[in-house]
């Protein structure tokens, strides 16, 4: 592996301007695909496996021509203090907008709230129902503007009117001004971790034509795929941050061999031999929890996982050749300034060029990295009982996770939604913001209406039911819908034990009535799917830890290296578990965060967290300590290696955390609290894992296991293949061009390790 992608590196180092053109024409010919491809088909958010789903699939084939999951408004209705709606004057008012939107584009229909009885007992808030012939997102601006105009009449006539349902409701956005937030860090930390403009900004530069090229296939590709909108979202997040990581590694790679004295291509090589084939592994490791995604079963999820792994592989080959060509360009601007000085006078005129350069070696010996690894070796057990009791304690809120999908009411209270959820909970109580919508199929049932009646009765009279509206059929007069009104918020988990008590009486009504019936609505949706991502979260972990467990184990060539490896990042995500439900699920902090309500955690939350961060925590432990293992396979003793390891990587490993942690940052800034949640979940993640995990408990670990870290049974040996992460093959090259021997002199803190 090493020697091969030496070879490589070399050869994009000579052949710059055609790799340099080749990616530029990549660029442009997947820009013209996405320009000229058609649009992608609405395939919907289909949970194929689910109750609430076979039900919608029902409504969509005996309902035709009025979508299950179509676009919806709730207008609320809110008379002055001391009226009533149904005053003549409020009356007519709110009877001209039902008429008005009901006449509108798109419109299924629109129930007048006086006919539906949807009037509250004070008599104060009524509320109107409008259904849309098609999905949310294909509302036209006409359709959009007729209810818009129709509500701001009724405003007019002094009544307060708010807009509920997805109709008006903006659609979550990722990028922005929160993208550009984190790009500006990211851009600050390379400029102070390289100290040279050049090097800060050729990451960044590879990174955006990395996003650029997976964007826009992903955009060329979607209507043969089927590829929402969305999907791509998770595959620009990562990308910018796993291709600003790679080409930094490379380019870190490269300045040092540099240092050591080496010439521009053969130090492109050797960086692409070396910190290219940890850059292999660590994107395969992260390629693989994201197409692992695809074990939950949700097809939106499998989808975007997929995407992102695309990115991932992008950013790796990017950082492999077009990087090594982009070095060719700037020999020397990547270096920092003393080391450009030092470049400049290598011919020998300056004769304290070499005394100049072996004693910026011997400063390096004694950065940060290296002095916090001796501090460790020097007290291994109690850093690892602190990081592991300190991650420990944060990790206890996850024993009172609670997941759902937060829905209007996590909204901020500045959007109509929000205050349109907090009328009807007010005017007819909690459960009105999360009604159950009951499928009934009786076809083939001698007394259909009779079923349907008798189904509604036991319904009704189910403990936690106000109120259920009257039942709808359609043409063939084989199927009907109602809704049931539960006592509890959508988001309560007496909501959640209604739904399964509900659906633990069909037996008994199917024996008795010889109909079926199916519970759904966005309520039994969102508790379907949690169950679903509940239900997949364990085989997801062992499909993902245990493909990573077998790649570690060929590039560490340990058993324990890749046992201690899940075990850290099992304890830096169940600690990002506590603290994102302390603060999004019990409310500590959130007013710091600008979380105005506190709820349930969305049900993608742990897939989406475990996913990503086992990723990106692999990508850490790769870099990490596959430098320890190089150090270690070229003679240095186990505690010597650790600071090795430590003095090359941890900074550059530090600053790849802090872009991360910017990047993701960056969201938590979003006024949507799904967004929120996920910045922070994976920014305090990030943070718990590469400052705790990586440079707290992995040394400490690998301190106290001393050689039989590295041990390997000899029959497993030569079984696995050999592929040569650390660059040994390089070592065996030419004199001239071989890697410097390793320093054997023993620290007094790691000798006896």
């Amino acid at each position: 592996m090493a020697a091969y992608l030496y070879r490589l590196g070399r050869l994009a180092f000579r052949r710059r301007w055609w790799v340099t053109l080749l990616w530029v024409a990549v660029l442009a010919a997947v820009g013209f695909g996405a320009v000229k491809a058609p649009a992608a088909p609405d395939t919907g958010n289909s949970m194929p496996g689910i109750e609430s789903q076979k039900a919608f699939d029902l409504m969509d084939q005996r309902f035709p021509g009025a979508k299950a999951d179509g676009a919806n408004a709730r207008i609320v209705f809110v008379a002055p203090h001391g009226e009533k709606v149904t005053a003549a004057d409020n009356r007519a008012a709110v009877e001209k907008v039902v008429h008005e939107v009901s006449g509108g584009p798109q419109v299924a229909g629109a129930v007048d709230p006086f006919q539906a009885r949807a009037v509250s007992k004070d008599a104060g808030t009524a509320y109107a129902t409008v259904t849309y012939k098609v999905a949310a997102d294909d509302l036209t601006d006409a359709a959009k503007k007729t209810l818009e105009d129709a509500v701001q009449q009724a405003r007019d006539a002094g009544l307060t009117v708010e807009v509920g349902g997805n109709a008006l409701a903006t659609q979550p956005a990722a990028g922005g001004a929160a993208e550009g937030i984190g790009i500006v860090i990211a851009a600050a930390v390379l400029l102070i971790t390289f100290g040279s403009l050049a090097a800060a900004g050729l990451p960044l530069l590879t990174a955006i034509v990395g996003v650029g090229v997976s964007m826009a296939s992903i955009m060329a590709l979607a209507s043969t795929f089927g590829l929402s909108g969305t999907t791509g979202t998770l595959a620009s997040m990562l990308g910018i941050a796993v291709g600003i990581d790679y080409a930094m590694f490379v380019v870190s790679r490269y300045r040092e061999e540099r240092a050591r004295g080496h010439e521009p291509e053969e130090a492109a090589g050797l960086a692409a031999g070396t910190a290219g084939s940890a850059v292999v592994f660590a994107g395969l490791t992260v390629v693989i929890a994201l197409a692992g995604l695809s074990v939950v079963g949700i097809p939106m999820l499998t989808k975007m996982g997929l995407a992102a792994a695309g990115a991932v592989a992008i950013a790796v080959v990017i950082a492999l050749t077009l990087v090594p060509a982009l070095l060719a360009f700037l020999p020397r601007a990547v270096l920092s300034r003393s080391a450009r000085r030092d470049a400049k006078n290598k011919d020998g005129k300056n004769k304290d060029a070499k005394a100049k350069r072996a004693k910026a070696k011997e400063g390096g010996e004694h950065n940060g990295g290296s002095r916090w690894a001796r501090f460790v070796l020097r007290r291994p057990l109690p850093v690892l009982l602190a990081a592991v009791a300190g991650l420990g304690a944060i990790a206890l809120p996850v024993t009172g996770l609670q997941l759902g999908m937060p829905g209007d009411e996590a909204k901020s209270t500045s959007t109509t939604e929000r205050r349109a959820y907090d009328a009807l909970a007010e005017g007819f109580g909690p459960g009105f913001n999360g009604p159950l919508t009951v499928v009934v199929d009786a076809k083939g049932t001698a007394d259909a209406k009779g079923a349907v009646h008798r189904i509604t009765d036991r319904i009704g009279a189910t403990k936690g039911v106000v109120s259920v509206s009257p039942a709808r059929f359609n043409a063939a007069g084989d199927t009907a819908v109602f809704s049931a009104t539960p006592s509890t918020a959508p988001t309560d988990e007496k909501t959640k034990d209604l739904v399964r008590t509900i659906r633990a009486e069909r037996p008994a009504l199917e024996s008795a009535t010889h109909a079926s019936f199916e519970v759904t609505g966005s309520t039994a949706v969102n508790i379907d799917v949690a169950q679903k991502v509940q239900d997949a979260l364990i085989p997801y972990l062992a499909v993902v830890v245990g493909l990573a467990f077998v790649l570690l184990l060929v590039v560490f060539r340990s058993l324990l290296v890749p046992i201690k490896a899940a075990a850290g990042f099992l304890l830096s995500v169940l600690a990002a578990f506590g603290a994102v439900v302390a603060v999004f699920q019990w409310g500590w902090g959130a007013d710091l965060l600008g979380v105005e309500q506190t709820g349930p955690i969305m049900s993608l939350m742990p897939i989406f967290l475990v996913g990503i961060v086992f990723g990106l925590a692999m990508d850490y432990e790769v870099f990490l300590v596959t430098r320890m293992r190089e150090a270690y396979v070229h003679g240095d003793r186990p505690g010597q290696a650790i600071v090795t390891g430590f003095r090359h990587s941890a900074r550059v490993v530090v600053a790849a955390a802090l872009i991360m942690m910017a990047v993701f940052s960056g969201f938590v800034g979003s006024a949507e609290s799904m967004i929120k949640m996920i910045g922070f979940g994976l920014a305090i993640a990030v943070l718990f894992d590469a400052f705790v995990v990586r440079m707290a408990l992995v040394p400490a670990v690998l301190a106290l296991l001393g050689d039989r870290a590295w041990w390997l049974p000899r029959w497993l040996d030569r079984v696995l293949p050999n592929i040569d992460v650390e660059g040994e093959a390089l070592s065996r090259r030419s004199p001239a061009a071989a890697l410097p021997a390793p320093d054997t002199t023993p620290d007094r803190e790691s000798a006896h390790v």
